[in-house]
């Protein structure tokens, strides 16, 4: 088994539908330009209020890839 190098990228993904479509949000965009993601953490959940309702959720991750040898 080959060594691995990772590195890490921090995301922010948002959405008015709930944490875990901004998660996916966030890793969907990032697919089209990262290659090789391995693993996520999720750092930090905020969300945004509109006359006292939840409006937007944003999510802050940590993305690690493979560096290409």
């Amino acid at each position: 088994m080959a060594d691995h190098v990772y590195k890490k990228i921090e995301l922010v993904g948002s959405s008015p539908d709930g944490i875990e479509d901004a998660v996916k949000n966030a890793l969907t965009r990032a697919q089209k330009t990262v290659r090789n993601m391995r693993w996520f953490e999720i750092l930090e959940t905020r969300g945004y209020l509109e006359e006292g309702k939840i409006a937007h959720w944003q999510v802050t991750l940590k993305v690690g890839f493979t560096l290409e040898g």
